[in-house]
Formats: C-alpha cells, structure tokens, sequence
C-alpha cells in the first residue's frame, strides 16, 4: 500500500478530571495536561495511517515539537485534527492542531517511522 501526504484523521474529546495536569504530574492546575495532549495527539496521527499500512508494518513517534498555547479547562471539547504533509521513505511527518471551538489549543509537527512490527519487537531483547 501506498502512503502519501494528505492523509487526515481526528478526534474530538471531552476533557476530563483524569486528563487534568494535575493528575498526569505535568502541574497543579485544573486543565489539559500537555503529556494528555500530545498522547492524544500522537493517537490522531497513528489513525490518521494504519490503514494503509501493509500487515505486519506498523509506525512509531521519533520526533514532536509541540506548542501549547491556551488552556482548556475540564468540560472543554478539544478536537484535535492532523493531516500527513510530507513522506520521505519511511518517514512519516504530521502537522497537528487541537482547537477549544474557535480557539487554537495546540499545535505539533509529529514523526513517526513505518517499521516491521516484529523485527522491531525483536529488537527491543537485544
């Protein structure tokens, strides 16, 4: 199968008290924690491709710069969205963005890398 940019998959969630920084260690308010944004985030991309990948392949993250810019409170609806903009043999380069309604959450560029499943596993025993 062929993979090529324009590839776009996205999610909308509800921020819960679970997602909060708090919880996740990231700091003591009641908002979006960034490590539950980027997990998210990275989720987005990963749907945004498994299609098209051939059995056995997989992809893994490698590399995230991610700005997070307003804070969503618990209750808040973030959707976030991420579209495939450039392939470059195996690598996959994403541009993600998170929105609180009208307002820009978050932006990311996100790398991942198509591997074999197993012999990447394989690798992990070495």
């Amino acid at each position: 199968m062929t993979i090529d940019p324009g590839l776009r998959a996205e999610l909308v969630f509800m921020v819960e008290r679970s997602d909060t920084a708090i919880r996740v260690g990231s700091g003591d308010v009641p908002v979006l924690g960034t490590p539950r944004l980027l997990a998210i985030a990275e989720a987005v991309t990963v749907r945004a491709v498994q299609e098209r990948l051939a059995p056995g392949q997989t992809s893994v993250g490698t590399k995230v710069t991610l700005e997070h810019r307003a804070a969503s409170p618990v209750g808040a609806h973030v959707k976030v969205a991420a579209e495939l903009v450039e392939v470059d043999g195996r690598r996959l380069v994403f541009e993600v963005t998170a929105r609180d309604g009208a307002r820009m959450v978050a932006t990311a560029t996100i790398e991942r890398v198509v591997v074999d499943r197993e012999r990447f596993l394989a690798g992990l025993s070495k």
